[in-house]
């Protein structure tokens, strides 16, 4: 077996701020970080979370997620949900450029929303 620069987490919980008060809180059960500790594999229940100075919550949910800390980038190409304000959201893969709060959804995208 041929060894490899790769830390591995077991629930591995991070908080990514984007210059304010109001960070995404990531989780999954399991992890691996890099050597440099710029790119974070999420595998197993991978749970992106923040709540909006307005107290709007946005979770994102998919079974496995890379995560860049420093770039405050993320993105898979797993079946992905996100359940935000009025509604639900789901699509094969997605590219979340969190520090915009921006997700671009690549295929496969379903809503859901509440009238109001």
């Amino acid at each position: 077996m041929k060894a490899t620069d790769v830390s591995l987490l077991t629930t591995p919980n991070l908080n990514m701020y984007r210059g304010g008060a109001f960070p995404w809180h990531v989780q999954s059960k399991r992890g691996e970080v890099s050597s440099g500790g710029d790119q974070v594999e999420l595998m197993d229940s991978v749970r992106v979370e923040r709540t909006d100075e307005k107290q709007r919550t946005t979770i994102i949910t998919s079974s496995r997620m890379t995560v860049f800390p420093q770039k405050e980038y993320a993105e898979t190409d797993q079946d992905v949900r996100i359940d935000g304000a009025g509604g639900v959201t789901t699509a094969k893969g997605m590219k979340a450029y969190l520090k915009d709060s921006r997700m671009d959804l690549l295929s496969n995208v379903r809503g859901q929303y509440e009238a109001r």
